[in-house]
């Protein structure tokens, strides 16, 4: 879905998985539209920028790009959105990535009905199909961004986790989620008291590559996303995104 073998396509796959998590009890959803920017650091530049936006009406829009020195060997442009029903279970997305060369739009349709998703990701360089598949999957199924609504409402101890059926359409996995402790986050929109959460999506659960996924959610009546960061293996580095505005 993304370019695999690239910073910036890192840093997509984050932005798009690092919140699939937590089918634990919760607050109600934000009822008003939320906007969330963040700025992205990769190997100590500015690597990329991510907005994410809530509407009221079961609907998120996120949009990924790179920025600067990066931007010059890895143009990155990606829009995404997905749809839901009560709880956020989801219900579809979209997502249009233009990454270089690479033109691709992927389409999702999770039925809750019967209980299958449908996935189709197109070369919008010629029309053709790069794949076309179904699969067996929950009544209620988490993807990204109503993935990190559901974690902004968490009240897990340090020390405790928690699971919750993932998917991106291709493939179909249980997310471990765990509450590390307390830390002190420091963020452009200035120090923050957070719970430090570790998702376990990588190496193999819902992607193949190598890598550690932690989030700080801000410890108070907002509970807002104020950092994530990637562990990659070395040729990859580390990839943090620190929320900037709020909106």
């Amino acid at each position: 879905m993304l370019l695999r073998n690239a910073p910036l396509g890192a840093l997509t796959v984050i932005a798009l998985v690092c919140c699939s998590l937590a089918r634990a009890q919760q607050a109600e959803a934000p009822k008003s539209t939320e906007t969330l920017n963040y700025g992205v650091e990769w190997r100590f530049v500015r690597a990329g920028e991510v907005s994410l936006a809530y509407g009221a009406a079961r609907q998120t829009d996120m949009k990924v790009k790179s920025v600067g020195l990066v931007s010059t060997f890895i143009k990155v442009d990606d829009t995404y959105r997905a749809v839901f029903d009560d709880g956020w279970c989801a219900t579809g997305l979209t997502l249009v990535a233009h990454e270089g060369r690479r033109n691709r739009e992927t389409r999702v349709t999770f039925d809750r009905a019967k209980k299958k998703s449908s996935y189709l990701e197109k070369d919008l360089n010629n029309g053709s199909t790069v794949l076309a598949k179904e699969m067996e999957v929950p009544a209620c199924v988490q993807e990204a961004t109503g993935g990190l609504a559901k974690l902004r409402h968490l009240k897990l101890a340090p020390g405790a986790a928690t699971e919750v059926a993932i998917s991106d359409g291709k493939k179909l996995a249980m997310a471990r989620v765990v509450a590390l402790g307390m830390e002190k986050v420091q963020t452009p929109l200035g120090e923050f008291r957070s719970m430090k959460y570790e998702a376990f999506l990588f190496n193999g659960v819902l992607y193949s590559r190598k890598g550690r996924l932690f989030i700080w959610i801000s410890d108070d009546e907002k509970r807002l996303p104020v950092q994530i960061k990637v562990q990659l293996p070395f040729y990859v580095g580390n990839i943090t995104l620190q929320l900037e505005k709020v909106q």
